[in-house]
């Protein structure tokens, strides 16, 4: 929801130095005879402040390993110098702040098996579990997990109790919400038609799942019961003109909007809370969280798959085990997570990889957004992390997948066609996609 598989999860990844070319400086291919530590290079194109403190911690608290930033400008020229360098075999950096699925890098031979090196690590529980399946592929390991961000609904509670409207606490309250809204000439969600991942999150909270790998073929399946109980929800709100589409691609407009009044709820994860308290204006102290609603009859669920859930580890790593150890200290240590802490917002980067995140709950609550409801907080984040599951299998072909997900997805907010007729369409194209690469699957 709300463009979240877009977004990285903030974990206190890091780097010492900045080095301003988006290319190897080969710090981290030293010959094995050479004296002195292993140099870890890392790419990222996260703030430096957020970064170096971490990497300064960490260089000062270990003497065979050392962490190196090559800052990278975006997201898009991150992925492409990982393929130019992987191809060229040539000052290959070891750790890359995620720019993908790990599955179909792996599919791309992009990526280390770091499963040796890793597992030991993983068996220690220094990873939410649900950390854990985002960077496997085929059952091996190819990125240390960081983790995801909780998701909760944010409503603005000023207007809900404006027109005496309750606050949802499943998706069918949701929509009885959304009609008597309508009434007032409010919205009561948004649905960006770039953006298809409400879908995506609603199938994974039934627990379903568009892949499933077998020990001879893919099955694929668009058209589970899952997959159909989350295209109902989707289709009465479109059906009934229930939400907005203010797009993400203008981010102050959207944001503007969203401070408006006209669209009440707003699901959303701890990482977009400092942006709103910053920029909203008329309605800062309206808002309230509560939690994620549910499907009726359900098990309390929240989505914890994040598409760039992991610090990957390229193909061409010459220190895997180094990498690995780094990584790991980077995201599972309470050393890591508070050198991330910035004074200006009295906040540390989420530690999203982590099974206790207790102590640093508070601090990712803005002191006015949520007014009168700021105490609250606090049991809907970890009520969040608790009830998260993992259930999202993703296939070779998926990114390419998703791409068509989100033209059918234009279509759906437009009602030019159904969700269902949606999940046809991608069924078929899925499985021919497959068929195309050679790839055997079953659907």
């Amino acid at each position: 929801m709300n463009g979240k598989h877009l977004r990285l999860a903030a974990t206190g990844i890091a780097a010492l130095s900045v080095v301003l070319t988006g290319c190897g400086s080969g710090t981290d291919t030293q010959d094995a005879a050479s004296e002195g530590p292993v140099t870890i290079e890392w790419w990222s194109w996260e703030e430096s402040k957020y970064t170096e403190p971490v990497a300064a911690k960490f260089n000062a608290t270990h003497e065979d390993i050392k962490i190196k930033l090559v800052k990278q400008a975006d997201n898009p020229g991150t992925a492409q110098n990982v393929r130019n360098v992987v191809a060229s075999g040539k000052d290959v950096p070891c750790l890359v702040k995620n720019f993908g699925e790990v599955p179909g890098l792996v599919g791309e031979g992009l990526l280390s098996d770091i499963t040796e090196a890793f597992e030991p690590h993983a068996k220690k529980g220094v990873f939410n579990e649900q950390a854990l399946p985002a960077v496997r592929a085929g059952g091996r390991y190819f990125a240390v997990p960081t983790g995801f961000n909780p998701s909760f609904l944010m409503i603005n509670r000023e207007v809900y109790d404006r027109y005496g409207v309750q606050p949802p606490k499943t998706w069918d309250e949701l929509i009885s919400a959304g009609k008597e809204l309508k009434k007032h000439g409010v919205y009561v969600m948004n649905l960006a038609g770039e953006d298809p991942s409400t879908l995506v999150n609603l199938v994974q909270q039934a627990g379903g799942s568009w892949y499933e790998q077998g020990e001879d073929a893919w099955k694929v399946d668009f058209l589970s019961p899952e997959s159909l109980k989350a295209a109902d929800v989707v289709q009465q709100l479109v059906d009934n003109d229930l939400v907005a589409n203010q797009t993400y691609q203008d981010r102050p407009a959207l944001i503007n909007y969203f401070d408006s009044g006209k669209m009440v709820s707003l699901p959303t994860q701890t990482w977009q809370l400092p942006n709103y308290e910053l920029n909203y204006k008329q309605s800062l102290g309206d808002w309230e969280p509560i939690d994620l609603p549910q499907f009726a009859g359900a098990e309390f669920v929240t989505p914890a798959h994040s598409a760039n859930s992991g610090l990957l580890v390229p193909k061409g790593c010459k220190h895997v085990e180094e990498a690995v150890e780094a990584g790991v200290w980077m995201n599972t240590t309470k050393e890591a997570v508070d050198a991330t802490y910035q004074k200006d917002t009295k906040q540390y980067s989420w530690p999203g990889a982590m099974p206790d995140v207790t102590p640093w709950v508070d601090s990712t609550v803005p002191e006015k957004l949520f007014g009168p409801s700021k105490s609250e907080a606090r049991g809907v984040i970890l009520k969040s992390v608790k009830a998260a599951k993992d259930s999202w299998t993703v296939g070779p072909n998926y990114t390419g997948v998703f791409a068509e997900l989100q033209d059918q997805w234009a279509r759906i907010v437009t009602k030019k066609i159904t969700v269902e007729q949606a999940l046809k369409h991608l069924q078929e194209f899925t499985v021919k996609d497959l068929k195309s690469k050679n790839i055997n699957v079953e659907g």
